[in-house]
Order: C-alpha cells, then structure tokens, then sequence
C-alpha cells in the first residue's frame, strides 16, 4: 500500500501534474459488470468468509470506501481519456476479480466496469484490453470470454500467479527469467493485432512486476527495458487515435522505491508522448490514497 503515495509525491515533484481526488463509483455502474447480488454482498459486509479469504483483504468499511473510490478513479480518467486522448488512474488494474467473486486482493474489475459503462452509453462499441501485469488478467478474461466486441490481450509469466489460467482472446506467456530483448519482441510482435482488432477504446494495464527487482515477478526486466515497453505502448495508442485509459497495477520491488519509479516513469511516458503530439492530459487517483491527474 505504501507505494500509491510515493508515486504521487514522485509525480507531484515534476510539477506538470494536476491531482484529483477520485469520486465513489455508483453500485450500479459496478453492477454493470459485475453480479449484483456478489455487488450488494459485497457493500453490506454479507460475503462469506471463503469468499473473504479468496478476495485476501479482511472486510471493513475502509475497504469498501478504497474499493469503490478505485472505481470510481478509473471511471474518471476514463472520461478524461474521451475528452482528451488519454487518462490514467493513479490506482486500479484490478484485473483478478471475476464476474461473481474477488480474487488476488482484487473485489471488483475497474477494466471491465469501465468498458461496460461507456459500451452501455453509446460512447464505444468494440474496447481493447492491453495487459501487461506479469500476472495473467484472468478476471478480465473471464468477463469478456464470450463477447466479441473486447480483446482481452494478457502478457504474463506462465509459472506465476494466477496457477488455473483463464483463456484470454490473446494470451502470450513468458517463461521465468525472461529479460528486455525477448519480452521486447515478443511485445513488437503483438501489439499490431490490437490495432487490427479497431478498438475504440483502449485499456493500458500497467503493472510494474516484471521487473528483475520484483519479488513477486520472476521475470528479469530493466527499468530501461519496462520503459521501452511502456513507450512502445503508448506511441503505438496515440498514432492509432483511440482514447487510452492508464492504470497502475502490481509492483512489488523491494526496495518499494524502485517500484515507485517505474510507476512513476510510466506516467511521465504518458504525459511525454501525448505532450509531444499536442493532446490534453488529465488523470484521477482515489480519494483513499493520494489524488492525481495531470494538467
């Protein structure tokens, strides 16, 4: 938990970032994507403790408030990202919740509620999912499994967490000790299938564990080689023009510093390669933790 305000201080110090403190998701929008009754289970503090122990965070009012303000963080940037060509949430990337349960400290899916709550306004049709948390997005897989309008792209670490894999549209595993040359091309290798899919929405999920520092990764990437991803991504996004929502995902370096930074870098990427082509930046972080969006 430590990392969420050091990532903001480290953002705040550049001084071209505008914070926000992020609004509370409305349950129905969650419902969206999510079961309702698992939503109100939830809410009222009446899921079981299986449920509980699979989610990992004991249940408290506090978690419900950092929950919903997640949500509500992602909702936020993404309509900044309509409005203004990207925007990104200095939290979420809760990909490991499914449809009726949490799981991997993850209650509910931002990715997929924040997809479904533009496709149910009118504002977008097809969405494209860009996963590059060294843990498999299987929550979001298993949402979209059967819907033809969203690709689901997970880049992950075949041995690592989660152990029951999902069936993403395009799932490209990596084995232990990978480093920057072969994560690197394999990433220049499928990034162009996102643009033939014609999103009009794009979700960047930018976990920072695969670097070699992560003690949860088990893949051996440079801060320079996470940087390179993250420029690959983003340029490749802003040349094809759909709207780019950013949030943050895992990272779990010790020292926690190093996983600041490279969340930090991602932003900076961001707010770099939008600046340089003239875009508007906005972004929102949860009002449980430091609040953020750049200007």
């Amino acid at each position: 938990m430590e990392k969420y305000a050091l990532v903001r201080d480290l953002l705040a110090q550049d001084g071209i970032f505008e914070f926000q403190a992020a609004p509370f998701a409305d349950p129905a929008v969650v419902k969206l994507a999510h079961d309702a009754d698992y939503v109100d289970r939830f809410l009222e503090g009446r899921l079981d403790p299986q449920a509980i122990r699979r989610i990992g965070f004991p249940w408290s009012e506090n978690l419900v408030r950092r929950t919903m303000a997640s949500v509500g963080g992602s909702l936020a940037a993404a309509e900044q990202a309509m409005l203004y060509g990207w925007g990104g949430n200095l939290a979420g990337g809760t990909h490991h919740a499914f449809r009726s349960e949490g799981s991997g400290f993850c209650v509910f899916n931002d990715i997929a509620i924040v997809i479904q709550w533009l496709r149910s306004q009118g504002r977008i049709q097809r969405a494209a999912v860009i996963d590059l948390d060294v843990h498999q997005g299987d929550g979001t897989a298993q949402i979209f499994e059967d819907d033809p309008d969203v690709l689901t792209l997970s880049m992950h670490g075949r041995n690592n967490f989660p152990f029951r894999k999902r069936k993403s549209k395009i799932d490209v595993e990596l084995a232990d000790g990978v480093g920057d040359e072969e994560y690197l091309e394999k990433l220049r290798w499928v990034l162009p299938q996102v643009i033939q899919f014609r999103p009009d929405f794009v979700v960047f999920q930018s976990g920072v564990d695969p670097l070699e520092s992560d003690t949860l990764g088990r893949l051996s990437l440079t801060a320079k080689g996470l940087s390179e991803r993250d420029r690959l991504v983003l340029e490749m996004c802003r040349q094809y023009g759909a709207p780019l929502l950013v949030v943050l995902g895992g990272g779990y370096s010790k020292p926690i510093e190093r996983t600041a930074e490279a969340h930090a870098s991602t932003y900076r990427m961001a707010a770099s390669v939008y600046r340089s082509a003239n875009e508007c930046r906005r972004s929102t972080q949860p009002r449980s933790q430091s609040s953020f969006s750049p200007a």
